[in-house]
């Protein structure tokens, strides 16, 4: 029999108390162990290596807070199957297998009603799916490029947008996938490099979508409350542009709903108008991350985005949830 029982401690409001009575687990995915279980770089390339655990790590106990380190998902489950505990889990872990891979984390600490930075397991699942999320920005009439998702090589008779096209997979990050292939000016192009990710990503299906001819910005929002005070930016010389790419970005945040922080990319159209090509709810954190040169380029330290990060996730500790899991 394998049973699951909880009692509720009331702690103070999060306002009432100091850093050092928080316990920060953290989750991540470390890239080492899964080279040593045999995935190729590319496979691991989406998860953190030692030197990004121990900035973060070290960067909370900089900010008074006590530490855990936990793991991926699976150590998550036995260091709860051991009564481990934590105010709040600093989510990092990409996951493994689907399109859910982002949410298996989350999920697991909604089981026990732990408190963890970033999205939730909706908004995790649907922003690694790039069609989906597409869909979604579309219905709230948000700026995106029109596209197609081809699951099988007939997919493509099917396909009635004008070239160039760029090609990449529906739920890959950090670049995987992408090549000069990827940009597609004819039938052929497109069907030889969609035969290639077919194979290559085990028939995980693939966006292609009208390419953009335009520039490329990023912009990063922080926060959990509508105002979204903290917003960086690379800077961009027109006024009005930036003023669009702010707008599309937290109108994003909202109808995707995501907490925290979100890393939004975009590029103009042959029309000058901002759309987004790429929605990531977990960004990277490493000092080289897109994310952190973007507060670094603002005059904020990594300790400022970390304890922004942390201070809009402390505003969902209410209560700790004490659990015994047994058998699990």
């Amino acid at each position: 029999i394998r049973y699951l029982s909880s009692t509720v401690e009331t702690r103070a409001p999060p306002s009432n108390r100091t850093s050092m009575t928080y316990k920060i687990g953290l989750t991540y995915d470390l890239k080492s162990y899964y080279l040593e279980k045999g995935f190729t770089p590319e496979e691991a390339a989406e998860f953190d290596d030692e030197k990004c655990i121990q900035l973060i790590e070290n960067t909370l106990k900089n900010l008074g807070y006590q530490t855990e380190r936990i793991g991926n998902a699976i150590d998550l489950i036995k260091a709860l199957n051991e009564n481990h505990k934590w105010d709040l889990v600093f989510n990092i872990c990409e996951g493994l297998h689907g399109f859910g891979r982002e949410s298996q984390v989350p999920a697991i600490l909604d089981i026990f009603q732990i408190p963890y930075t970033f999205s939730d397991v909706l908004t995790t699942s649907l922003c690694l799916h790039k069609g989906m999320t597409k869909r979604v920005l579309q219905s709230a009439k948000i700026p995106t490029p029109d596209f197609e998702i081809v699951e099988k090589i007939s997919d493509v008779d099917m396909i009635d947008l004008p070239y160039p096209l760029f090609v990449k997979p529906i739920s890959e990050g950090t670049s995987k996938g992408i090549s000069t292939q990827s940009k597609v000016n004819n039938k052929d192009e497109l069907l030889n490099i969609i035969k290639k990710l077919l194979i290559d990503f085990k028939n995980q299906p693939v966006l292609v979508e009208t390419f953009l001819p335009g520039r490329e910005f990023t912009v990063a929002i922080a926060g959990t409350d509508p105002e979204w005070k903290k917003r960086y930016h690379y800077e961009i010389p027109e006024k009005d542009i930036t003023d669009q790419c702010y707008e599309i970005a937290i109108k994003s945040w909202k109808v995707l709903g995501v907490r925290d922080i979100c890393r939004f990319d975009i590029r103009l159209d042959s029309n000058n108008i901002p759309n987004i090509i790429e929605v990531n709810p977990i960004p990277g954190l490493s000092k080289e991350s897109d994310l952190s040169l973007l507060v670094l380029n603002f005059g904020h330290s990594y300790e400022y985005l970390i304890k922004s990060i942390v201070d809009s996730a402390k505003k969902r500790i209410t209560r700790i949830e004490k659990y015994s899991l047994s058998n699990f």
